[in-house]
């Protein structure tokens, strides 16, 4: 989540994230603006194609797409990629997936058999690819049985009732547990979550330091750390007591048992 140097700038954004699930201001400002160009272009196109039919109930507008970059969700782009990477030098005989994304566990069954587990699954067919309805909190395996695992940006919305769950403060932490009971000896834990200064941004997630969650999984040693700052950039290998004090990084552990 965003912090910003200027207490009217944190209030701003504050007002704005409350209306947003109703209202968005900026969405709506935006699309204000967007038809003026929508119709400008709508009427360049009929005049240098008379003869192309377009219905009206055809019309679809995408106001929101001329922009010199595609934005992006850094976190979610450069952890995939990283556990991709991992997957693809190890070479497990097969992967599980807690509640990553879909996407992922779809790349990943393309070099592994791969399970995907989810409070709400997808509905879809593809080789190589299972899919399971699972709770975090009470995963479908026996104690030290899964070799090479991975739960990216999930654990700190546990808790918060985002997805239905249960309402629970330490929620995060009863994940973490859940994922360590499961690792296999020797095996491998690729792990994701928004690390800074601890603190909770209801009912969206938690923050914790990246101490934290070393403690949460300390029946399980840290092999590796990287991250993506606070400024969007991947560093990948470094130390994870730099980010105690960071807004919003994601770290990215590699853990073993």
């Amino acid at each position: 989540m965003r912090r910003y140097k200027s207490s009217s700038k944190n209030f701003a954004y504050l007002a704005y994230r409350l209306a947003k699930p109703i209202f968005d201001p900026i969405h709506f400002i935006q699309g204000c603006y967007g038809y003026f160009w929508y119709l400008r272009d709508l009427f360049h196109f009929k005049k240098k194609s008379p003869n192309t039919p377009i219905k009206f109930v055809d019309l679809f507008p995408i106001l929101d797409e001329k922009v010199s970059f595609t934005p992006f969700d850094a976190h979610y782009f450069f952890q995939q990629i990283w556990v991709f990477q991992h997957v693809l030098k190890n070479k497990p005989k097969e992967h599980v997936d807690i509640a990553s994304t879909y996407e992922l566990s779809g790349y990943l069954s393309t070099i592994v058999p791969t399970t995907f587990i989810d409070l709400r699954p997808i509905d879809s067919q593809l080789e190589n690819l299972t899919i399971k309805r699972g709770d975090i909190l009470n995963l479908p395996y026996k104690g030290n049985e899964v070799k090479s695992l991975s739960c990216l940006h999930v654990v700190e919305h546990i808790g918060l009732g985002r997805y239905g769950d249960p309402i629970d403060p330490k929620g995060t932490e009863k994940a973490c547990k859940e994922l360590a009971r499961i690792l296999a000896k020797s095996g491998k834990l690729y792990f994701s979550t928004p690390i800074g200064k601890n603190r909770v941004c209801f009912n969206a997630h938690h923050i914790h330091t990246p101490d934290e969650i070393v403690k949460f999984f300390k029946d399980l040693q840290l092999v590796e750390f990287s991250v993506v700052d606070d400024y969007g950039k991947l560093i990948r290998k470094t130390d994870y007591k730099k980010y105690r004090t960071a807004d919003y990084s994601c770290g990215m552990f590699v853990f073993t048992k």
